[in-house]
């Protein structure tokens, strides 16, 4: 007897699973909630070198500004540039520095901020751009945080994926939940730039924890005839924090006591571990028989299966545990140990990487939209929901590859539109943003069903393992691509598009799994594309 008919004994899907979703739907929150966060934590408001002398006279303000500061092509102050000496002005009269200062010919020389800067405190009160002056030169360092944090679930992922198989998801995810909380709460402390970098990259190693664990935790007490529904279902949770986040960022308006709120919630975490069940598989290949039958009556119990210790002795369940326990660890040299395994794992790679380049490329950079950005936030979480219902339809009845295709392509399009869009019609901007954010989302949570559809079951987690750590790499360089605007101002664009394309196009190259039987083992694979060259030769 295999672990899936043990589960189907005490119920492969019932209120004990129900239960356990709800369990596992503050991680996913969470998620959101951190990844995110540079958003508000990191935003850049309206600045100007700061002046001495300046008048508080609102009117004599904007003369003094136009004495001190230059002005932009279009039309607003200049945020890193003052003049070097004070311009006088027709008919104003603003003391005896600026009346005596005139740039008899040429164009006024101009000097970067010596005395640091002034900014417009309406809409953050701080944050860590205000709070370090991370603008002007230094604003490479800003966009870096939100690298060095991906950097850090980036290994995180790694660290987690190896001591969950050696000391078990349920403790771990406790590990994650209480590092989580204590080294956010270290980088809302942070007295200096570097002491937040430090922590911050900390946390997303912390944080990867909750990527790595949960689906896990939750796809081992699933039959295999619910696991992929579960899974997509559950990245509602996500939308779910990042419509929380826009609130949070609406009612807390300083970094440091938006980063303690968004990280409260690992106490009730904390708390729950003790209705989190470990998983019986992870138990019985560990050889904890005894620990693993107790679970499994209580789902049975819960399931409203009546079972008695005889119809689960220890005897069947070792049988079970010599079974798990004779199939080899898979790792990621076997994903490239055929050809069409190979195949796959290569186009998936470029897959993921594109479909995070792209989103996190866009949802972390909501400059030039003319919107408030809390409102805009929301709205960016609204969108996630009929996107993903979209997705639940186009899967069924397009397939998976065009679905996957199409909504990357929808993205990339949206992206080189915008570089068309010119700056008065901020309508057409935000629909192609709002656009292009729903067909993002579309990607990502399709880019999840399709994956796990393609590999076969001995490298299943393995296969997504491998696609989620790419596409990591590629959120992590998202927000330094944002720089490339100092070269040429679609840029960006360009680079995030260009890589949404590239991605439909090797999405292209996969086979479709809409109608297929999903793949067992790594022979199936094989042997299915042997099939699909021979039909394809015979037409």
């Amino acid at each position: 007897m295999g672990f899936e008919e043990l589960l189907d004994k005490v119920g492969g899907f019932g209120p004990f699973q129900l239960r356990n979703l709800v369990l596992m739907a503050l991680p996913r929150v969470l998620l959101p909630l951190h990844f995110l966060l540079p958003i508000f934590l990191a935003a850049v408001p309206p600045h100007h070198c700061a002046l001495p002398g300046a008048p508080a006279n609102l009117s004599s303000r904007d003369v003094w500004l136009e004495a001190h500061l230059p002005r932009e092509p279009d039309g607003t102050f200049s945020s890193c540039l003052r003049f070097a000496r004070p311009q006088a002005l027709l008919n104003t009269t603003l003391g005896r520095e600026a009346r005596g200062s005139r740039e008899l010919e040429g164009e006024p020389s101009t000097a970067p901020c010596s005395r640091g800067w002034e900014y417009d405190r309406s809409e953050f009160s701080s944050t860590i751009a205000t709070e370090w002056d991370l603008v002007c030169t230094q604003k490479g360092l800003n966009k870096a945080t939100s690298t060095f944090f991906f950097i850090g679930v980036l290994l995180g992922s790694v660290v987690y994926g190896y001591l969950s198989d050696r000391f078990g998801r349920r403790r771990l995810l406790l590990a994650a939940y209480v590092s989580t909380l204590l080294l956010s709460s270290a980088s809302a402390a942070s007295v200096n730039y570097v002491m937040f970098v430090v922590f911050r990259t900390l946390t997303g190693l912390a944080l990867a924890g909750f990527t790595i664990i949960v689906l896990p935790l939750e796809l081992e007490w699933l039959d295999v005839e619910h696991r992929t529904v579960a899974g997509v279902l559950s990245t509602i949770f996500w939308t779910a924090g990042v419509m929380l986040l826009a609130l949070a960022g609406y009612l807390i308006r300083d970094w440091r006591w938006i980063l303690l709120a968004v990280t409260l919630p690992c106490v009730p975490g904390i708390l729950s571990i003790w209705w989190v069940p470990e998983s019986a598989r992870w138990l019985l290949t560990q050889g904890r028989v005894a620990e693993a039958q107790r679970y499994l009556l209580r789902c049975a119990r819960i399931n409203g299966r009546h079972m008695g210790q005889d119809s689960l002795s220890e005897e069947a369940l070792n049988k079970v545990a010599t079974m798990e326990r004779v199939v080899r660890r898979p790792s990621y040299l076997d994903l490239f140990r055929t050809p069409q395994l190979r195949h796959l794992s290569l186009c998936c790679m470029v897959m993921w990487f594109g479909v995070n380049f792209s989103y996190y490329g866009l949802t972390l950079d909501l400059s030039g939209l003319g919107l408030n950005v809390y409102q805009t936030q929301l709205l960016f979480g609204a969108v996630e929901l009929p996107s993903k219902l979209a997705v639940f339809w186009s899967v069924r009845y397009a397939g998976r590859r065009l679905t996957e295709a199409g909504t990357l392509l929808g993205a990339a399009l949206t992206f080189g539109l915008r570089m068309l869009a010119v700056p008065e019609t901020k309508s057409w901007t935000i629909a192609l943003v709002v656009m292009g954010k729903s067909f993002s989302e579309a990607a990502f949570t399709t880019a999840y069903l399709f994956t796990s559809e393609l590999y076969p079951t001995v490298l299943r987690q393995t296969g997504l393992g491998l696609a989620a750590l790419v596409g990591r790499l590629g959120g992590s360089l998202a927000p330094l691509a944002g720089l490339l605007d100092e070269v040429w101002v679609s840029l960006p664009k360009i680079a995030y598009g260009g890589t949404a394309l590239l991605a439909a196009g090797t999405t292209l190259l996969l086979p479709e799994t809409r109608t297929a039987q999903l793949p067992e083992t790594i022979q199936d694979v094989e042997r299915k594309s042997v099939q699909e060259e021979e039909m394809q030769a015979q037409n």
